[in-house]
This record gives structure tokens, sequence and C-alpha cells, in this order.
């Protein structure tokens, strides 16, 4: 509900369409063209794989007008920007876990919020670029002009306020909502300082530092060589710096020494670890890496075969005693809901559909968690793990079964239509029955490394099926054909349903009965008029303009109220 609302206020009642997409394309150029010149090497298939779906999800606003798909792309390309970071935490991307995938989300969140900050205050050295001519004389301009602009609004105001004919003179040069117009800037802003701070991090964060205590990082003074001699020469046309040991010495020397003294640590290190049988070579534990956290992060919580069995052992006498205890009311249908007294087929499918969706949302992550904190010392534990994680599984799908077959009850002839709360949780599940599959093929088959990135895709393969599917029009028809059943249609919230139900709406239009023609016709007619008072091209795209020529379906009057919006709802 709460991002229904906040979809509502920031994708419907804002003009994004065609800027969303050309900003995107702009941003992914940005990204390429800085990699490109400083991590070439980042620019691999999957980087382009990654920024070619932001690319296409970022254009799907300009395709369908449905809030819900809105929002569904805007996670979509947000989740996208957190996986291209993974890189600078020094994860691969292919084979992270969800785990990482979170991570790298809130690290480029984090990242896009001060990642500006740091850019500005640290990184840039502003008295060297002010040294320089120019660039000094462009400094002092634009710090004139922030100084000044506030003092001329300020006086501005003042001299409008006090002379009307000065106020319309004003009004008729600067011909500017500047309402509007602070709104923009304002916009930019926030957008440019979050790009400037995301563009920062993945280029920086990812930039490794050389190690001061490794040999190769010591800077020895190089002793003045004859710039005429042949070797000097040959150096300075190929760019070669002359390498200059230590003390004179020569490199065999300083091989042998550095052999000499790994020898010796090697001895004393084994020596202290036999008196105190522990480690006492700090270096040896492994280091801290985003890439490699297994469950010895949280000791005392990892999982036996004991724990595994009771576990899920338990879990599934509960998912098994569920299914054969309300197989009849799984699966009896329409006729054992007429048959049972004091049985509404609102509570047997509505209330139904929405637990079974929650309960096959909880038992993925589940599932990898309990993977996750199985010991690596007990084999055991991982075969029983898979076994009845499978057992599960089969399971689950059964239940998930009985959940589409009581949507279909709710939503069929005898049911209450078709509506969005309906629709995008089955959308949702159907991604979800995919997802446990991929689950058995990669985690139960001992590659969990691959299956974050196959649901990451897949979740991008459904999003982008659903939008060719236009779940909105698909709402319609459905409650159009119930209509013409001989149910009752809910003109009100049909014709809410944006740009992408308008065709079929118009389409059957004759059909409607009087009060049906006028609340559609009213609502037709309201958001025709706002789009116009928007008029903004940002907020263009292939919906609305297959909503606006099917309105000259409409005979001419009609016609003539909505498309010149002389209708104002009395």
């Amino acid at each position: 509900m709460v991002i229904g609302v906040l979809g509502d206020v920031l994708l419907r009642e804002t003009p994004w369409g065609v800027n969303v997409t050309l900003f995107n394309i702009a941003f992914v150029g940005g990204v390429v063209a800085l990699l490109w010149r400083h991590a070439r090497e980042r620019l691999t298939a999957q980087t382009f794989a990654l920024m070619g779906a932001q690319i296409f999800f970022a254009a799907l606003y300009v395709w369908r007008d449905a809030i819900e798909l809105r929002v569904a792309d805007t996670f979509a390309i947000i989740a996208i920007l957190g996986v291209l970071f993974l890189p600078t935490l020094k994860v691969t991307a292919r084979i992270a876990g969800l785990f990482q995938y979170a991570v790298g989300v809130i690290w480029a969140g984090l990242n896009s919020l001060f990642g500006a900050g740091v850019l500005l205050g640290s990184d840039i050295q502003w008295s060297q670029i002010s040294s320089s001519g120019w660039r000094r004389t462009a400094l002092s301009v634009l710090r004139g002009l922030l100084i000044a602009l506030p003092l001329l609004l300020i006086f501005g105001a003042l001299f409008m306020a006090a002379d009307a004919v000065y106020e319309g003179w004003v009004r008729r040069v600067f011909n500017v909502d500047f309402e509007n117009t602070l709104g923009h800037l304002a916009l930019f802003g926030v957008f440019g300082w979050f790009s400037a701070g995301y563009l920062r991090g993945i280029l920086l964060a990812g930039i490794p530092t050389a190690d001061v205590n490794s040999p190769i990082s010591i800077i020895v003074p190089e002793e003045k060589e004859d710039a005429k001699s042949p070797m000097a020469r040959v150096r300075a046309d190929s760019g070669e710096h002359p390498v200059v040991l230590a003390e004179n010495r020569t490199v065999v020397e300083h091989i042998n020494i550095a052999d000499s003294a790994d020898l010796e640590n090697k001895n004393s290190a084994d020596s202290s670890t036999k008196e105190s049988g522990t480690d006492a070579n700090p270096a040896s534990k492994p280091a801290w890496s985003w890439a490699n956290i297994d469950n010895s992060v949280v000791p005392g919580f990892t999982l036996g075969t004991v724990e595994v069995g009771v576990i899920f052992g338990l879990v599934n006498l509960l998912f098994l005693s569920f299914v054969i205890v309300q197989v009849p009311y799984l699966f009896g249908g329409m006729e054992l809901v007429q048959n049972t007294p004091d049985f509404k087929l609102a509570e047997y499918a509505r209330r139904g559909f929405g637990e079974l969706v929650a309960v096959s949302a909880i038992v993925l992550p589940m599932l990898l968690v309990s993977h996750w904190l199985i010991r690596k010392e007990t084999p055991i534990a991982e075969k029983l793990f898979r076994a009845l994680a499978g057992v599960q599984i089969a399971l689950l799908f059964v239940i998930m079964a009985s959940a589409v077959q009581r949507l279909v009850l709710l939503t069929g002839n005898l049911g209450y239509g078709m509506t969005t709360v309906r629709l995008y949780p089955l959308i949702f599940m159907t991604w979800l029955a995919i997802v446990f599959v991929l689950f058995a093929a990669t985690v139960l088959r001992g590659a969990r490394q691959h299956f974050a990135w196959a649901a990451l895709w897949s979740a991008f393969l459904i999003l982008g099926a659903t939008h060719l599917f236009n779940p909105n029009e698909f709402i319609v028809r459905h409650n159009l054909a119930l209509m013409r059943e001989g149910r009752e249609f809910d003109a009100s919230y049909n014709s809410g349903l944006g740009d992408d139900a308008f065709p079929s709406l118009i389409e059957a239009f004759p059909e409607m009965n009087e009060d049906d023609q006028q609340i559609v016709f009213r609502e037709l007619a309201w958001q025709n008029c706002r789009k116009k008072n928007e008029n903004d091209l940002r907020s263009w795209n292939i919906s609305r303009l297959a909503a606006s020529t099917s309105l000259l379906q409409f005979d001419e009057s009609f016609t003539k109220v909505v498309l010149e919006c002389t209708w104002h709802g009395d």
C-alpha cells in the first residue's frame, strides 16, 4: 500500500516518461565513458548486459501507463544500479549471492547520498584549479552570481510589490513561471547530486591502492643517469624509467635476502605454533571480503544434521498436513463452496489466496538462509537439506496451484471480477515458481553461486513479459467479458485504470448500460482534460497516444466534449 501511494504521488502526478528514458541513456553513457577511460577492465559482458537492461526498463516508461508497472520498472533500475556497484566491493555479479546484491544496492545508495559531498570537499583540489587564469576568472564569476542572485530576487520582489506598472513590465519581460522553474531546478539539483555521488563511487571506490608494506611499493630514489648515454636515450624514447635497487645490491642479492627472511619468518612461526598450539601468524587468517562471506561470521548459529532434520522435518510435516486436510477445499472448486453451509466464496477464495501467496514468498528466504547456515564440515547435513528442501518445494507447488485455483474462482463467472490487487500477486507468484525451479537447479545441486544471477534475470524476464501482457487492459477485458455474461460491471474502477485500459473501454462502450456509460464518459473526459492541462512532452507514452486515438470512436457530440474539455463535471 505504501509503495502504491508513493508511486501514485511520484509517478502519476509527475510527468515521468520520455525524460526518464533520456536520463537513463545519458547516465549509462556517462558510466561507460568513465569506466572506458579509467577502468576499462570492468566493462565486461555482464556490465553491458546490466546497462542494456537498465535502458530497457527506462524505455518502458514510454510504453505503458500502469502505475504498478512504473513502480516495478523503478525498482528494477535501482537493483541494476546496485548490482553494477558490486565490482567496487571486489565481488563478481554473476556468482554473487542475494546478500551481496543487497549490499551493492545499499552501498550504491550511500555513495549517491554522500559521494558528491566527498567529491566536492576532498577529491577536487580547488586551490589547484583556481591557480590558473581562466579557471580563476570563471570561479570568481560563479561566486559573484551566487552572491548577487538572492539580492536581486529580494530587491526585485520589493520593487514589484511597490509598483504595479513595474510588476507588469517585469512579468512581460520575464514570462517565466517562477514556482515551476524553482521546482525544476531543485529536481535537477537532487538528481545531479545523486548522479555525481554514484559516478564518483563506481569509479573511485573500485581503484585499488598500493599496499605500503609490499616490497614493490617501496620507492627508492633513483640515481642520476647521464642523459646522453645510449641506455638513457632508449629509456627516454620508450617511456621506461630506470629501476634502481636499494643499497646498490644486485637483483640476485635482493632475491636471496628475501628468501632468507621468508624462511626465517616461516621457521619462527612454525616453532611458535608448535609451542603454543595456536596460529602465531595473524597474517595467515583470511582477510574480510564481501565476496566470501560464510557462516563463520555468526558462530553458534550454524546448523548441523540434527538441526536440519528437526527444522525441515517439522515444516514439511506442517505443509503435508495442510495439503492432506485441505484437499477437498483446495481442489473442490465451486461445487464444494456452494454445498458448504455458511461458507462464502469471498472467505474461501480471497482469504486463502492472500495467505498462500505469503507462504510462497516466505519459503524462499527461509531455504536460502538455512542453506547458508549449514556447517560445511558436515556433508550429511547438506545431503539431508537437499532431500528435505526438495520435498518442501514439491509440497509448495501443490499449495501454489491451490492459490491459483482460488484466484480463478474469485475472478470467474460467479466471482467478483479481476483487479490489480489480485492479478499482480499472481504474476509475482509465477516468478516465484520460476525461482524455485532455479533454486533446485542451482542451490540443491551445489551451485549456489549461480542462483542470484539467474533469479535476477528471471525477474527482468517476467517484468518485461508483464509489460507485453498489458495487465490493465487484461483486467478490463476480463471484467467486460463477465459483464456480457450478466455480471455486474464496476465502471468506476475499470475506467480509472489509466490509458492502458482506454481502448478496450471505448470499444465496449455501446454495450454498457446507461449508468455505466455516464461513469465511464465522465472519467475519460476528466482524465483527458487533465492531460491536456499538463501538455508536457515528458509525460508522453505510447498508451496515451493510443488512448487519444481511441477517443475518436465516440460520436461527434461526445468527441467534442472530451477533446475540447468543455465538460466541467456538472
